[in-house]
């Protein structure tokens, strides 16, 4: 049995669609919910499907390991980050280098870096006029979305999508894609990097 940790700081809406898909999977669950904010749904989440959780303080977090133990203590392999904001200290990425991964709301390196998340990499695609956006899924390393990317999703930006209607599109390719690449990843397979035919209306 394989154990998933999934670190998220708001609703947990990837975190929701990993966690049906593990459900009833025989050699993988997901075993954690880490979050960094005491009020974010995620947590409710959690406990709604009988799944423990964790709230992390910026110290705890960057200033010791005590994370790494508890994580160590629950026997967690790999690491999902859905929508978590902080960036992963070093002990951590040590620990868990290429056992981590996360999920960006756009094709990097194009819209990533610090502050570059949600909305806020919607509007800046609005606003560059491109035709395309999508997602990427990378490993973590010690800086934001400079880790490997592992694979690519594509959907067609029309003149006028709004930024809503482009997070829309996205997280239609989050919710397809990420668990099963997920599933892949922890089974040691090797996914495909792209999938540059789903250019979605």
């Amino acid at each position: 049995m394989s154990n998933i940790a999934i670190f998220a700081s708001g609703t947990g809406t990837n975190a929701a669609k990993i966690i049906e898909y593990f459900r009833d999977k025989p050699n993988i669950r997901v075993r954690l919910v880490v979050s960094n904010k005491a009020a974010a749904p995620v947590l409710e989440l959690a406990a709604r499907n009988g799944i423990e959780a964790m709230v992390i303080s910026r110290a705890v977090f960057y200033e010791s390991e005590a994370l790494l133990n508890e994580l160590r203590a629950r026997e967690i392999d790999f690491i999902v980050l859905a929508g978590f904001l902080w960036l992963v200290p070093p002990y951590l990425v040590r620990a868990y280098a290429r056992r981590m991964v996360n999920i960006h709301p756009a094709l990097l390196p194009k819209y990533g870096g610090k502050g570059m998340y949600g909305m806020n990499v919607h509007r800046a695609v609005r606003a560059s006029g491109d035709g395309e956006t999508g997602i990427t899924v990378h490993y973590v390393n010690e800086h934001y979305d400079e880790g490997d990317a592992i694979f690519q999703a594509r959907c067609a930006v029309e003149q006028d999508d709004s930024p809503e209607d482009i997070a829309h599109k996205v997280q239609q390719l989050e919710h397809r894609y990420f668990a099963p690449l997920i599933e892949q990843l922890v089974s040691g397979g090797r996914p495909q990097q792209n999938e540059p035919s789903n250019h979605q209306k």
